[in-house]
């Protein structure tokens, strides 16, 4: 029988699980006595997934290589909240973007991690291979378009200034079903919390709220809402207590009615510009042969 994956091992959904997509990254924070289910921490949230659902990622550089690749990291923003205008005293500071490793790295047997962490006290990074970020964003990933929407921008090159003048080309329909379904999902989880314990995760409710108004904004103006500051009085009495959970669940449900009604209207393309992201890829490929 092989070793469990020890805490801390970075991994990938091989399958959807816990209302998260294939594909989403993660981190291994239980690991199994026995037995083949591990806690992984998904988007903050702890999710139970069994072994055959996982692909373990960036093993093809041990983690303290990692550090040799920062000076690739070509975009990189403020995320959580400081970025959605919800940040607080104790709020921790969230870093995200891609990286471009060098073209030497995707010519040997090996290739470069898909993506790069690194932690200290009070603040967390994460950066995408820009192949792996650009296929999230073209999936309509709530996170990646996000991160390509954020009003905190902290390192833009000049690779990643051409890939957010065409960030437009992300966004379609499609976002109506990753915000959509995402957020249903995870509200039926939240109800079932209720009537089995009584409360729910308060944090993670207004996460998904937040989606919903992020989604309908996006849906309606072609245009990533990531700052959710006009909302910041009702969302944080949300996390608090404060608004109690029938009513914060009526407030849900009469922004899901707008979603739904967003969705309908859209005039957003039915697929992304695949042909322009592309064109993009290929270029800072030609530009990593360099380095």
């Amino acid at each position: 029988m092989s070793r469990p994956l020890p805490p801390g091992t970075a991994v990938t959904l091989h399958t959807p699980q816990g209302g998260f997509p294939a594909g989403t990254a993660g981190t291994i924070v239980h690991s199994p006595q026995a037995g083949s289910v591990y806690g992984v921490k998904v988007d903050g949230q702890l999710v139970k997934v069994n072994r055959v659902h996982l692909k373990v990622t960036g093993t093809d550089l041990p983690p303290a290589d990692h550090e040799a690749l920062r000076p690739f990291v070509q975009y990189a923003c403020m995320m959580g909240s400081r970025a959605f205008g919800l940040s607080t005293d104790t709020s921790d500071t969230d870093l995200r973007g891609f990286y471009l490793p060098p073209a030497r790295l995707h010519w040997g047997l090996s290739d470069p991690p898909p993506q790069l962490e690194y932690a200290r006290t009070g603040v967390e990074e994460v950066y995408w291979e820009a192949r792996k970020f650009v296929l999230l964003a073209l999936k309509a990933n709530p996170n990646v378009l996000e991160v390509l929407a954020s009003p905190l921008p902290v390192t833009v090159t000049p690779l990643a200034q051409a890939l957010l003048e065409i960030r437009g080309a992300f966004l379609s329909r499609r976002i109506a079903q990753t915000y959509g379904e995402y957020v249903k999902a995870q509200f039926r989880r939240l109800d079932n919390e209720q009537r089995t314990h009584g409360e729910v995760r308060l944090k993670h409710a207004v996460h998904l709220l937040r989606l919903l108004l992020s989604g309908t904004h996006t849906l309606r103006t072609g245009e990533v809402l990531v700052d959710v500051s006009e909302h910041r009085d009702a969302l944080l009495a949300v996390k608090t207590g404060q608004m109690g959970w029938p009513e914060a669940d009526r407030w849900r449900a009469a922004l899901q009615r707008d979603f739904d009604q967003a969705a309908a209207q859209t005039r957003l393309p039915e697929g992304p510009d695949v042909a322009a992201v592309e064109a993009w890829l290929r270029m800072a490929r030609r530009a990593a042969v360099d380095w």
